[in-house]
Formats: C-alpha cells, structure tokens, sequence
C-alpha cells in the first residue's frame, strides 16, 4: 500500500546538451508538489550541459544515474509513490530496473515520440538520452549494476520517429508498441490490469505543443494526451512516474505558461496518487 508521494527533481547532469530541460525540471517539480500539497526534494546542481557521445555520458553522468535509481529505491522503500523530474530521457536506464526489481508486477507505459530504443551498434547519433529504453531493457548493458526491466512488460506508445536499424531492433523485440496516434485508442487494454509507472518524454506531443528538444509531427494535441493518462490512470494502481524534456524557455512568462500546461496534462496521475486509488486482485 502507498502512503504518499515524494516529488524528486533531479538537477544533475545525465545526457543534457542544454541547460533548458534542467530549468524545466525545477519549474515543473513545484507545481506537481503544490498540487500534491507536499515538498520537493532536489537532487544533484546544474553542471554544463553538452553535446557528448553516449560511452563519455554514461562515464561522466554514472553518478547521476545511480542517484536517479537510488531515488526511486528510498522513495519506494518508504511506500512512497515517486514522482521524478529530468530534463533527459537518460534517466530511465536506472529508474525503471530499480522499480522492475522492487515491484516485478509493474507494467512500463513509455510515451515518446521516439524509440529510444537504440544501441552502441545501431545508434547514428551516439546520444545516450536515445538509447535509454533498449539500455533499460537490457538490450544493451550500461554497466550500472541495477538490472533490467522486461521489455515484454513495456508498452511503447506514440512513437513515430525511429532509425532504421532501431526500427529493426524494435521489431525483433517484446516491446508492446503503438505507434503515434494509434495510442489513443489501443492503449488502455494494452496495458492490462497491472500496476503501471509511466515515463513521459512530452516530445510524444504534437510539434509546437511544448518547447522540447527533437519536436516531431504527428503526435498528441495537450487535452488528448490528459484525457488519454486519464484513461490510464482510471482503475489502475500508478506506481509513479517521470516527466522528462521539459526544453523551459529563459522568459518567466512563458516558463510558467509552460510548466503550469505540463502539470495539466499529468494532473490524472497526480490526483491517482494523491487519492491513493488502487486496484486489488
């Protein structure tokens, strides 16, 4: 049973190559804390974000990771729901074997405009924030010793932009995937009964939507994309979740229009873990 929520922002670097996704975690952490009536917890300090290649990012932002997965482990540990906040996809190598391993009935939801789902010999760009679910999947070893999740436990929704030889990979996989739209209608019943944590990478968003780093066509309108977590969260046990690539612009205004949006869209699975709503077999 889960007796609260705790609302991690995690400042440090993993994959970053701008300040902006950090920015938009610490924007995004209050108002989801706000909402839950509770604190946040920060972890790790702004270092400088750069353009580097996956093996320098896992060396370099080995720390930050572990201290992602350790987040999540405390949080859990403590029956506590854990909400986290990043601006990288990269978090996930560490995040979703920590709750694989803690709860083996969890169901992954990862809602992207991407697959991340490359490796070191398929990868074109050698950016480790797309490599981050085939890492967590084990189709690839970062080395971080956490584990891996079963990839025939993820459901890979909104996705339409892939390399090739990741399309492949994907293909190959155990990976559930609903491709772009089709995730309107398919994935509540794809996603079963079973507990779920949900990473939500809000480039799954139409282009223009929100500012994030690699925007594409043919995705999610914001309402669609909150009725649909509504959907998803309705009679299904929320485990947690994350938000990731929040790009925050530098004007205050349009930092807050922004934040305050993404806490609209995931108000569903804030008011889930706020209300304790559980289902039990």
């Amino acid at each position: 049973m889960i007796d609260g929520t705790r609302v991690i922002t995690l400042a440090c670097r993993t994959s970053d190559r701008l300040l902006d996704g950090t920015r938009g975690a610490v924007a995004l952490a209050p108002l989801f804390a706000e909402h839950l009536g509770i604190p946040t917890h920060t972890v790790g300090s702004a270092c400088q974000p750069r353009v580097s290649t996956w093996n320098d990012d896992i060396d370099s932002s080995r720390g930050c990771l572990l201290e992602a997965g350790g987040q999540i482990e405390d949080a859990m540990n403590l029956k506590l729901a854990p909400v986290l906040v990043h601006g990288e996809c990269s978090v996930g190598l560490s995040t979703l074997p920590t709750v694989a391993r803690i709860r083996p009935d969890a169901r992954f939801l990862w809602l992207d405009a991407h697959g991340d789902y490359n490796t070191p010999e398929t990868t074109d760009s050698k950016y480790l924030g797309g490599m981050a679910l085939a890492g967590a999947c084990g189709e690839w070893d970062p080395e971080l010793d956490v584990g891996f999740a079963d990839p025939a436990r993820v459901v890979l929704a909104g996705a339409r932009d892939f390399d090739d030889a990741e399309a492949k990979l994907v293909d190959e996989s155990p990976l559930t995937v609903l491709r772009g739209r089709d995730a309107l209608d398919e994935l509540p019943a794809a996603l079963g009964d079973d507990p779920v944590y949900v990473h939500l990478d809000l480039d799954v968003l139409e282009a223009g939507e929100l500012p994030v780093l690699f925007p594409s066509e043919g995705g999610l309108e914001i309402a669609e994309l909150r009725r649909l977590l509504a959907r998803v969260a309705e009679h299904r046990e929320i485990i947690g979740f994350e938000v990731t690539n929040f790009q925050a612009p530098l004007d205050e205004l349009e930092r807050m229009l922004g934040a305050t949006a993404v806490k609209r869209v995931v108000e569903p699975l804030l008011d889930s873990l706020k209300e304790g709503v559980h289902v039990h077999h």
